[in-house]
């Protein structure tokens, strides 16, 4: 089996891109930086510049599935010009992926694309199943409808498409952890807000499994991707500090400061997503990591 990848350099790519190797699976995979590029035996990376709508089409050739995981980080400061990048990074490279696939011979079959949680509008005490049809009322949710839209043309194709709604990663480098571990380092840590706003984590041996379960499997449809045990931000924050034995003693900090500091962004450690895990267990996923204790006590011991 052969699979391409975008994004297959990052956080969660790398540890996908791995797997599939050690499971005997090839992996192309397609970069905007030729420094990147390398060329093994079960390995090969493939320019191409969405800007300029360039992709080299040999990327295609003898692949089996995709797994789109390509898209700029939200987690920077929300100017017109990073919300435009954002957007972009998304939806234009579905775009020439799309016409890569229509203009040459292929024989992909199905494409697992990475969305988000955030399409789910914030509450502290609906519980959000695939189901769900409201979308939030936000810059996150109207992200995740075009990055969705933007995947679903792929049906036309005649591709089976699986979309997994990425939720809290949690990982030992980069990641929402990182973030939260050095405030914590320094005893600075405290909750953000109220601090009652459900964080619906996972951790990255899971969300990696879990797109390797979608590919393996050939599901179809929305999957959420995140823990069967949500928390709240304070529980998280007193977890994450009890690992590292450090003490949360500083007040939490106020919605008002958050949007001074932030601005728009703040949407992202404010809003509320409480996700069920349900449907990818029905299907056959087992959790390697069902409790954030146990998941922290994994990525910060390491």
């Amino acid at each position: 089996m052969r699979v391409l990848i975008t994004g297959a350099t990052g956080l969660i790519g790398t540890r996908i891109s791995q797997l599939c190797r050690d499971k005997g699976i090839e992996v192309h995979y397609l970069s905007t930086s030729k420094e990147k590029l390398e060329t093994k035996e079960d390995y090969k990376g493939f320019y191409w510049n969405p800007n300029e709508n360039e992709i080299d089409s040999d990327a295609i050739q003898g692949v089996d599935a995709i797994i789109n995981l390509v898209g700029a980080s939200i987690a920077e400061r929300w100017t017109p010009e990073q919300k435009k990048t954002i957007l972009k990074s998304r939806t234009e490279t579905a775009k020439l992926l799309y016409k890569c696939l229509q203009e040459n011979e292929h024989q992909v079959k199905n494409l697992v694309s990475a969305s988000a949680i955030g399409i789910y509008p914030s509450s502290l005490e609906k519980l959000y199943t695939e189901e769900d049809k409201g979308v939030d009322d936000s810059f996150v949710g109207e992200v995740v409808v075009k990055w969705e839209e933007a995947v679903d043309n792929f049906k036309d194709l005649g591709l089976e498409v699986a979309k997994i709604r990425v939720g809290l990663v949690l990982a030992q480098n980069g990641g929402m952890l990182q973030k939260l571990k050095e405030p914590v380092n320094f005893n600075v840590g405290s909750p953000l807000g109220n601090g009652k706003q459900w964080q619906s984590w996972i951790h990255i041996d899971d969300i990696s499994g879990i797109f390797m379960f979608a590919l393996e499997n050939q599901l179809t449809g929305i999957y959420n991707a995140v823990a069967p045990n949500p928390v709240t931000n304070k529980e998280l924050v007193n977890e994450v500090a009890s690992k590292l034995g450090k003490p949360v003693w500083l007040p939490n900090v106020p919605k008002i400061a958050l949007k001074l500091v932030l601005g728009e962004m703040s949407h992202l450690v404010l809003s509320s997503q409480l996700v069920s895990s349900d449907k990818i267990e029905q299907e056959g996923y087992t959790f390697n990591y069902v409790n954030l204790a146990k998941a922290l006590e994994d990525l910060i011991s390491k």
